[in-house]
């Protein structure tokens, strides 16, 4: 009898590891990151959230999309996106008065509950887009940041520190003297900063105020981008060995997103993204997995418990 009930122990135990990755698969997450641009419907995003199980997205605009017109159409779903205002755009990398237009017309909208990512050095991409590259300290940088402060929402900050070519220290200095200047205000790097290991250890020890947006850091990006230098944290369907350890020693100061940018990125590209991270949550420990899935977004931009779409 005692031989039957450790194999039916046994059984069940296999059966439970066995279904431990379709577990982590509902777990909630939060994209604390993306964008949309004409062509992309928010109907569609939020079916898409649906279907990968996304609890959240904060969400901007980009090209040709209307403040006015996204605002009503996200305003349909506050349980499920957030707002995010705007900074991107041909007249925030000249420095034009049209910039600071537009901030002032998105900072009158009560929806808007974030702010978006804040390019200071973005490697051209093609001829889809340019090269960006505006200091930390430069005036328009500075412009968003003083909205960042004014109404404690994270300072995203876009530095590709991979892709700069001559004066990668400078920007690393001087993002690191605005994060020292404002202790008590969350700074996140998108993309990882494109930084190895070694440097966002570096950068967790130097600053308790610096977070990093897990974007474009997997296998699925990678393979889309070819050419581009982004961090991988993953190998195969696992978190890289050096990030693992990472990861389970700070857990909380790594946030979990997507970064869609390009309209066809609201689609298998962004669900198979979704379904590898799934998998690579199952290596950490359940309070770090879900400190990077949904908790860390929640925590620094100030949300609401996460949770699963309802079905």
């Amino acid at each position: 009898m005692k031989i039957i009930a450790v194999a039916l122990l046994s059984f069940l135990f296999s059966i439970l590891s066995a279904a431990l990755p379709a577990g982590a698969a509902r777990m909630p997450i939060i994209d604390a990151h993306s964008q949309v641009e004409e062509g992309v419907e928010i109907e569609d995003v939020i079916k898409l959230m649906d279907k990968g199980g996304i609890a959240r997205t904060i969400l901007s605009t980009r090209r040709k999309v209307k403040v006015g017109p996204f605002v009503s159409a996200v305003s349909r779903h506050p349980d499920r996106i957030t707002p995010a205002l705007r900074t991107k755009g041909f007249s925030y990398n000249a420095n034009q008065r049209k910039y600071y237009r537009l901030l002032k017309m998105q900072k009158s909208k009560p929806e808007f509950a974030a702010l978006a990512e804040v390019i200071l050095y973005h490697a051209q991409k093609g001829n889809m887009a340019p090269e960006i590259s505006v200091l930390p300290d430069e005036p328009q940088a500075m412009a968003a940041l003083e909205i960042a402060l004014e109404r404690k929402w994270p300072f995203i900050a876009h530095i590709e520190f991979a892709a700069i070519q001559f004066d990668r220290d400078e920007f690393m200095k001087k993002f690191e003297a605005m994060a020292a200047a404002n202790p008590k205000h969350p700074f996140v790097l998108i993309h990882m900063g494109q930084l190895p290991a070694d440097d966002v250890a570096r950068l967790i020890a130097a600053h308790p105020n610096v977070f990093f947006l897990t974007s474009r850091a997997n296998t699925v990006a990678l393979g889309a981008t070819p050419g581009q230098p982004w961090v991988n944290l993953l190998k195969g369907n696992h978190l890289a060995p050096r990030w693992k350890k990472l990861i389970i020693r700070h857990p909380e100061r790594f946030i979990l997103g997507f970064d869609n940018v390009w309209a066809d990125d609201w689609g298998d590209f962004y669900l198979d993204q979704i379904e590898l991270w799934r998998k690579a949550l199952t290596d950490l420990p359940s309070a770090a997995a879900h400190a990077l899935a949904h908790r860390n977004a929640g925590r620094l931009w100030r949300l609401p418990p996460a949770k699963l779409p309802a079905k």
